[in-house]
């Protein structure tokens, strides 16, 4: 790899072994993908994926220690993934008791996240590109982020430059200051392998829409044609909204790390198909094949027909617009059915940032009466508590079905169920 005489210093420890050493690992790393050198990080703000004190991530901790202790500290003021546990979610004295231990470390791990370079104390949150948290990066930002759901969106929708890393190369590039030149920051690597031809009688699930390329194109990029008719082509609050659970589906059913909508996301508005490659493959989605998918979700309850304990929406975190559209839904179902409340725990998790504007509108007072909870945690990662793993939870998000034993449902399931049926 070719590096500058400033990379080529730090690696040669000009500023401390420990910055040659971070330096260095962002080298092999980039060596192993065929980059031949290293460019700078530009986007205001980094963004970790790392934000949850579990006790066995001792190692971790103690590498952050270390980056500390010799000054290592991020150049950028950085946002961070949501909180793993919040008091005021429902759980038995067993759960809580367990949730504890296994986010034992979480405190610790919180001050450490401060002294490299977190933005502020409402920083936590997996939508942190949304205006109301302040992470929004510019098109051709280069960035250093991990996040699957938040570098698909930065990507895609802002037309930043970012790969998808792991959880401690993110940290190191805003450190260093560099990232290893491939992938998704050049121009080869943004052009498309796939063609998906949208045939659909409705505007699709987005989770459903985004689970279906997921799988079917896995890493590659696809360049989506037909959405635009539904969406229109203008990035509206509703189109990013409804891109933001696409493109986490599509991450984390397959490993899209970016996707173009024809006539809308800025490249594909830019270039239109000068981004296909030649020879790309073509997937037809009508229908019946977004039927055949959603039928094909496991449900890993050991009683299928177990009345669920829990209802997560927001993974990714909610946005304003979806905290309001879904408090006037909930009103309007349980007045139909003639409920009150609604009939299974449930819980909206959004970021602190929404959470606050959200309070300053007279919808939170109307959600709060229909027993519906707001948090801002990880539903994910509140879930890896062994307690939970056996329960039965639904969500109608494709990230939080795949990564939990959560069961899904689409939206109009999930209003249906925790307004009418309960079960």
């Amino acid at each position: 790899m070719e590096l500058t005489r400033e990379q080529q210093a730090l690696l040669d420890g000009a500023k401390g072994p420990t910055m040659a050493k971070v330096m260095k690992t962002l080298v092999q790393y980039g060596e192993v993908f065929g980059a031949e050198k290293m460019v700078p990080v530009t986007g205001e703000y980094g963004h970790l994926v790392l934000s949850f004190g579990l006790t066995f991530l001792g190692p971790v901790f103690d590498l952050y220690q270390k980056l500390i202790d010799e000054g290592c500290l991020s150049g950028q003021k950085f946002t961070c993934d949501p909180r793993p546990y919040d008091k005021n979610v429902p759980q038995n004295p067993l759960q809580k008791t367990v949730a504890k231990a296994v986010f034992g470390k979480q405190a610790r791990y919180e001050k450490q996240l401060e002294k490299l370079g977190l933005l502020n104390e409402d920083s936590y949150t997996c939508t942190c590109y949304l205006d109301e948290i302040g992470n929004t990066p510019k098109e051709g930002d280069v960035l250093s982020w991990a996040e699957s759901s938040a570098v698909v969106y930065a990507n895609s929708v802002l037309g930043a430059r970012c790969n998808r890393n792991s959880g401690i190369i993110e940290l190191f590039g805003s450190v260093a200051g560099y990232v290893p030149y491939f992938g998704f920051l050049t121009d080869e690597g943004r052009r498309a392998d796939w063609i998906v031809e949208l045939k659909t009688s409705k505007l699709p699930d987005a989770q459903i829409l985004g689970s279906a390329i997921g799988m079917k194109v896995m890493e590659d990029v696809p360049y989506v044609k037909g959405l635009d008719k539904y969406l229109g082509t203008e990035l509206t609050d509703e189109a990013k909204t409804y891109l933001k659970d696409f493109g986490a589906a599509t991450a984390s059913n397959g490993a899209v790390g970016l996707y173009h909508i024809e006539n809308l996301t800025p490249e594909a508005k830019a270039q239109g198909e000068a981004l296909i490659r030649e020879n790309a493959k073509v997937y037809v989605i009508d229908d019946a094949e977004l039927q055949r998918v959603k039928d094909g979700y496991p449900c890993v309850w050991k009683d299928l027909n177990a009345k669920p304990k829990m209802c997560f929406l927001g993974c990714p975190h909610m946005t304003l617009e979806q905290l309001t559209d879904w408090t006037q839904k909930i009103e309007a179902a349980l007045k139909e059915a003639g409920n009150d409340k609604v009939l299974v725990p449930t819980v909206f998790t959004t970021s602190q940032g929404v959470l606050k504007k959200f309070n300053q509108t007279v919808y939170a007072g109307r959600l709060a009466k229909t027993g519906v909870i707001v948090s801002c945690i990880c539903p994910l990662m509140f879930m890896d508590n062994p307690l939970w793993q056996h329960e039965p939870v639904i969500t109608s998000s494709n990230k939080l079905r795949t990564y939990t034993t959560a069961r899904f449902y689409d939206n109009a399931e999930i209003l249906n169920i925790i307004t009418k049926e309960g079960k």
